[in-house]
């Protein structure tokens, strides 16, 4: 399902004109980002949380020049889904 067809869904069920939907899912996914960028974590309850994750530090291999790296500690978002959210996915047959 792509941004658009959550659009078209969002609209069709509540009536609201596609162009209101698009930029309320616009505006969410920005304050989303905006967030995550600042370390701050996004929780929806039901739903499922948007966190920020810290990488470790680790060696890695280029093989093709048969060196090593380091890769420095760095974060990255993840999405935690939540308890209610996952047993609905597992009961889908």
């Amino acid at each position: 399902m792509t941004k658009a067809d959550i659009v078209t869904e969002i609209s069709k069920t509540t009536g609201i004109d596609k162009a209101s939907v698009l930029e309320t899912i616009e505006k969410f996914m920005e304050v989303v980002k905006d967030s995550l960028s600042s370390g701050e974590n996004v929780y929806l309850r039901g739903f499922g949380s948007f966190i920020v994750k810290t990488r470790s530090e680790k060696t890695a291999r280029n093989i093709s020049k048969n060196t090593t790296i380091i890769i420095p500690e760095h974060k990255i978002p993840a999405f935690k889904p939540a308890k209610v959210f996952m047993e609905e996915v597992k009961a889908i047959k």
